[in-house]
């Protein structure tokens, strides 16, 4: 794939579910999508009720080894965010072709300090009028060492 089929989003005050729907949205179009300030995305409503979404599977396990059967919960911010895209991807062989195309980073690399950003503005956190909380705060609190 060339560099013009490439586009870089900076994810900083985004909101987490409407910035995947768009990155969904270019990975149809067939580009490859890279995504830096994972960090910096943030989720709508208070840190308690935010936290026990996605804390709610950490508690199932199984009978026959909990240690290695339970769930798999990401909790860096860049699992949690391409977790999500998963989730909006097609099912199949097509999704995990585009899954692959995903790239997200914490920080700004080297790499891409110098290519155009993108922000959406559809997915602009400055309409949330309530409280909200960034990835990293989540991850923090999930148990995430950077």
């Amino acid at each position: 794939m060339s560099q013009t089929n490439t586009v870089v989003i900076d994810g900083e005050g985004q909101i987490l579910g409407r910035l995947a729907s768009n990155v969904v949205r270019y990975l149809k179009e067939g580009k490859k999508v890279e995504i830096v300030n994972v960090e910096k995305v943030i989720l709508s409503g208070p840190m308690n009720r935010v936290l026990a979404s996605y804390t709610l599977m950490f508690d199932v396990k199984t009978l026959f080894n909990p240690y290695t059967n339970s769930v798999i919960r990401p909790r860096s911010p860049e699992r949690i965010f391409k977790r999500t895209i998963r989730g909006m991807l097609p099912k199949g062989l097509r999704g995990i072709r585009m899954l692959k195309m995903v790239k997200a980073y914490t920080g700004i690399p080297e790499h891409l300090k110098d290519k155009e950003k993108v922000k959406p503005s559809t997915s602009d956190g400055a309409r949330l009028k309530g409280k909200f909380v960034t990835l990293y705060e989540v991850s923090k609190s999930l148990g995430w060492n950077e």
